[in-house]
């Protein structure tokens, strides 16, 4: 492979087929939740991994068709509610899902070289499917691409109004487990029914919930625009990894001592360098949005296997002064209090806030955190051993804290920021100076 960071070309042998169940499965139309159907969510998650060496194609084929029995809404297709045009549902028909597969020539250590952040080459990775419209796009897809030393890269695509990163792992592992292991039953089984976040009626929104907005219009809409100016520069992935020592030294630094998470030191301490990498006006209102699994705070509890989405985002604001000004402590208290916010009661008010269509996550001016570290997304393993490399296939405006492959507590943050703040922003995670 050149020495440049950017992949050679896949090689299709033959078009994409469609992977269906492999038993008759429900049909029917799945209700998505109001956390489901958020226009926040409308993408798709799409995971990157690299395995030294490949899996027989015949069997993950079978396995998968195997998997879409339990997980029959990844075989289905999205559509727009016949009883209100601003909501999505499933359409679960058993259609199935893409798989492609592909040869690049290149080896796992070659693309190891490179690997350290995204660049726009790795899309090839993923076979790209000609939709007009977002729901056009078959919930999962799936690309194997063969490499010349015998590894292979695995590269799938999943909708996140489907489920979120607890399902999609979930979904990933219970593939890996029936290719591993073909006459042996998942360990955990999807609960698909959304109805038990259904909002109430009529909605009761008793909180503030300052992580959204309502859509703008007018002169305000014009305002926020400029606001915005500022993203729309190219923007360049970064990453930094942090050690258990790293993290211990930033405990250090939140004077008086206070007892934290990794998460919520990381996450504090990653604000501050963003803020102050973009250089914000001192007296603008930011925000720190970051996903929690409420699984086990609402009450009654989901049920085990839930499969949609059950996190919400936390949200914490200061003053770009006061974020970039105060030491680590203050930071770390501002997550955890937005994290204690979200009780049971705060959750469902939230739901039916939702109910709401004009009502959007706020993004500006906002940082987004997605924790893909306690996923348990880096033990894949479909029979040949767990991947040497996992992470996104694109690094966007989200930022990921990431496992790394061989070191259980470290954390690899990933964020794409401006061009011209990119430097200055990878000097700011580095520097654990807080005086």
């Amino acid at each position: 492979m050149p020495r440049s960071s950017d992949l050679p070309d896949c090689f299709y042998q033959s078009q994409p087929i469609l992977i269906s169940p492999n038993r008759p499965t429900p049909k029917h139309s799945l209700y998505l939740s109001n956390l489901d159907d958020q226009k926040f969510l409308r993408f798709s998650i799409k995971y990157l991994y690299l395995f030294r060496k490949s899996t027989s194609l015949d069997g993950l084929k079978y396995s998968l068709s195997r998997a879409l029995v339990d997980y029959y809404p990844l075989a289905g297709r999205l559509r727009t509610s016949s009883e209100d045009e601003q909501k999505l549902e499933i359409d679960c028909n058993g259609e199935g899902a893409v798989f492609a597969e592909a040869f690049m020539d290149c080896t796992a250590d070659d693309f190891l070289e490179v690997s350290s952040r995204p660049n726009r080459s790795w899309r090839k990775l993923l076979y790209r499917i000609e939709a007009h419209s977002f729901c056009d796009i078959p919930p999962l897809i799936v690309q194997v691409t063969s490499l010349r030393c015998g590894g292979m890269i695995l590269c799938t695509a999943i909708n996140h109004c489907i489920c979120d990163g607890v399902g999609t792992s979930q979904f990933l592992h219970a593939w890996a487990h029936i290719t591993a292991n073909p006459k042996g039953d998942p360990p955990i089984l999807p609960f698909h029914s959304r109805h038990v976040l259904k909002p109430r009626n009529p909605p009761h929104t008793p909180f503030d919930h300052p992580g959204f907005t309502r859509i703008a219009t007018g002169k305000d809409n014009l305002n926020q625009n400029q606001n915005q100016n500022q993203y729309l520069q190219p923007l360049v992935p970064t990453s930094s990894t942090f050690t258990p020592s790293h993290i211990l030294e930033l405990k250090r630094q939140c004077t008086p001592s206070l007892k934290c998470t990794t998460f919520e030191v990381l996450a504090s301490h990653t604000w501050r360098a963003w803020v102050k990498a973009l250089d914000l006006s001192p007296s603008l209102n930011v925000k720190l949005l970051f996903s929690v699994n409420v699984r086990k705070r609402l009450k009654p509890e989901l049920p085990q296997g839930y499969y949609g989405n059950g996190f919400v985002l936390g949200c914490a604001e200061s003053t770009a002064k006061e974020v970039v000004s105060a030491n680590l402590h203050s930071g770390v208290k501002l997550v955890q209090q937005a994290k204690s916010a979200l009780t049971d009661d705060y959750v469902k008010s939230m739901i039916d806030l939702l109910e709401d269509k004009t009502v959007r996550t706020d993004l500006s001016a906002t940082l987004v955190i997605s924790q893909w570290s306690k996923l348990g997304l880096e033990d894949l393993d479909f029979g040949e051993g767990k991947p040497l490399e996992m992470g996104p296939l694109l690094s966007d405006i989200y930022c990921l804290f990431l496992p790394v492959i061989g070191h259980f507590d470290a954390t690899r943050v990933l964020l794409s920021v401006p061009e011209c703040a990119a430097e200055k922003f990878e000097y700011y995670m580095n520097d654990f100076s807080y005086i």
